[in-house]
């Protein structure tokens, strides 16, 4: 199947990203290459470094890319590694770095990844990394009910974690859940029929969160926005794409303290912790899609851009 990903955000991401022709940009997140293609095409001596942990993407964005030669390099990696990865190519500055945090198309549509609950023979995979050896039938079948349901609550806020995660372990006593169509009649079965009207899918919220811990998405964005802002050249932009309320609260966060760090007490007259701001947020208000891209592409519907810029060294 070919890697189809809808590149949510494009011009508004290009736009904010300030590209440089002579400039050193990274995607964190290449997926099929939409916005990579888009910044090496306004690259002339520039160069742009591209991370992904899924190699059916690194395929795919590779082809798309071939165009542009030696102007990209693409590597396999989780963007968590990238403040290293780039020190072993010799890279310590950029210019400009994108996170587009959205699953892609392609996997969601390809059944065999296991990211869809709408294909029931689909296995509980959800592997960003196929290397990985976790998958998701592995937390369904091995955590304690205790684990499960703060997953479940934590990153899919899920209100009927509880009932869910009781019927889970009913269920896998008998048998390993190891299908979608397993684990959605147990999710059907437990959240109340009234409940279920009006709010899509009724195991949206549990694959987000199996997803999300098993590919350890908010730890890694959580624990790296700094270094990200640590590696921009002064007035070089972070530019991050999420889709739902966690990845944004954590990029808003994240930027605000970077834009102001101190810890000072508000009554003291002058900062004497030291902590030195290291930019600004350029999005007071996160940037949304237009109705003419909604129309195009309802998946984007959730998507937030922030953007922060780098200040003097």
């Amino acid at each position: 199947m070919e890697f189809n990903h809808y590149s949510v955000l494009l011009n508004e991401t290009i736009d904010n990203l300030n590209i440089k022709p002579d400039g050193i940009y990274v995607d964190g997140t290449l997926g099929g290459g939409g916005h990579s293609y888009e910044i090496a095409s306004r690259l002339t001596t520039g160069h742009l470094y591209g991370f992904d942990q899924d190699t059916d993407a690194l395929k795919a964005a590779g082809e798309r890319l071939a165009p542009f030669g030696d102007t990209v390099t693409e590597i396999h990696s989780n963007y968590e590694f990238m403040k290293e990865r780039l020190a072993e190519l010799g890279v310590s500055k950029v210019d400009g770095i994108m996170l587009d945090l959205g699953v892609s198309s392609f996997q969601l549509d390809e059944a065999e990844r296991g990211f869809t609950y709408r294909v029931d023979d689909a296995p509980l995979d959800m592997r960003m990394d196929k290397d990985n050896p976790k998958t998701a039938a592995d937390i369904v079948n091995n955590y304690s009910p205790e684990d499960l349901v703060r997953v479940l609550y934590t990153y899919g806020e899920e209100k009927f974690s509880k009932q869910i995660v009781k019927n889970i372990v009913k269920e896998r006593q008998k048998a390993p859940i190891l299908t979608a169509g397993q684990l959605n009649k147990i999710i059907a079965e437990s959240i109340p029929k009234k409940a279920q009207v009006g709010q899509g899918h009724p195991s949206k919220r549990t694959y987000q969160a199996l997803r999300i811990e098993l590919n350890r998405e908010l730890t890694v964005l959580e624990d790296h926005i700094d270094d990200m802002i640590d590696l921009l050249n002064p007035g070089g932009r972070l530019c991050i794409i999420t889709f739902h309320s966690l990845e944004d609260r954590i990029t808003k966060v994240a930027f605000k303290r970077n834009e102001d760090p101190c810890t000072c007490p508000k009554n003291f007259p002058v900062c004497v912790c030291g902590k030195k701001s290291k930019g600004k947020v350029i999005t007071r208000k996160p940037i949304l899609p237009s109705e003419e891209e909604l129309a195009v592409n309802s998946r984007s519907k959730s998507a937030k851009l922030r953007v922060f810029e780098r200040g003097t060294l």
